[in-house]
């Protein structure tokens, strides 16, 4: 996706949701392109701060 020749699209934020929490779980989603990351079970003060942060 981050490859796209559509800068509007290849822009898109992506945050990662997945049972993976640790460190280094965030950081391979990052290196691979995504804009954040999530771990499971779903914190929804933790949703709500990574998606403000993503769209500013």
């Amino acid at each position: 996706m981050r490859e796209l020749s559509d800068e509007g699209k290849a822009h898109i934020p992506i945050v990662a949701l997945t049972a993976n929490a640790f460190e280094e779980d965030r950081k391979m989603a990052i290196s691979k392109g995504m804009n954040d990351h999530i771990a499971k079970p779903i914190d929804v003060k933790k949703v709500e701060e990574v998606i403000i942060s993503v769209l500013k």
